[in-house]
């Protein structure tokens, strides 16, 4: 199982929600280069960048954020948040995403986002599926689709749509353990996905229980800011 630590971005400082809440912000960093060659130190291969601006205003707002990280670690990103438009794909990649997310573009244009896996391929366009009740959440979590989870994924493995990232939004921030049963469910009726789990996690046995599971990954955030999670513990799995 693949451990990607998570760097959230507002207003180009490391920040994270609680319930996708961006009243309930706390800054932990101001310098996101800093804890990104902190992940990199620690042996960390892979990095989870989101744009927590872009989300909200549904365009790409802290792209430097990005170019800075990418061009000064060997960090493997997949970026996401505000990924909206052929523009904001196009910013993504020069900036040095390696992999873009696309959940909001994917429930509202589905016909640019299927454009995008064929272009980039499966490897380089991962799915956003995160979920409030089982229905989509998309804008920053600010709103809920009416679309199920399993519809939505059923429909993009179609588009051969390989890796996902499924977030509990009642889950996320709130350092009560990751959504278990919601991706016991996903791998049992789609086995072939490589499904990257998102939120929740707060400490080491439940990163221990993930791995006994078949994902793909696991992103973990909070719980390492708060100090959880010890790093070097969690680079075991490295």
């Amino acid at each position: 199982m693949e451990i990607i630590p998570a760097i959230d971005i507002i207003s180009g400082k490391c920040v994270r929600l609680t319930k996708g809440d961006y009243a309930q912000m706390k800054v932990y960093n101001e310098d996101p280069l800093e804890v990104a060659m902190q992940f990199e130190d620690h042996g960390f291969r892979r990095l989870h960048l989101v744009d927590l601006d872009g989300a909200k205003e549904k365009k790409i707002v802290n792209n430097k954020v990005l170019e800075k990280l990418a061009g000064k670690t060997s960090l493997f990103i997949d970026f996401g948040g505000g990924v909206q438009t052929d523009e904001d794909r196009r910013i993504a990649f020069e900036c040095g995403a390696r992999q873009i997310t696309g959940g909001s573009i994917a429930v509202r244009d589905p016909e640019l986002f299927e454009n995008w896996l064929k272009k980039y391929g499966p490897e380089k366009i991962i799915l956003g599926a995160d979920v409030k009740d089982k229905k989509i959440a998309v804008s920053g979590w600010q709103e809920s689709s009416e679309l199920h989870i399993f519809d939505f994924l059923e429909k993009y493995l179609e588009k051969a749509v390989k890796y996902v990232i499924s977030t509990d939004v009642s889950k996320d921030g709130m350092l009560k353990g990751p959504a278990f049963d919601l991706y016991d469910e996903v791998m049992e009726r789609f086995g072939d996905l490589k499904l990257i789990a998102s939120g929740g996690v707060a400490e080491m046995k439940e990163v221990e229980a993930l791995a006994e599971k078949p994902i793909y990954g696991v992103i973990i955030g909070k719980a390492i800011y708060e100090g959880k999670i010890d790093l070097k513990e969690l680079s075991k799995y490295v």
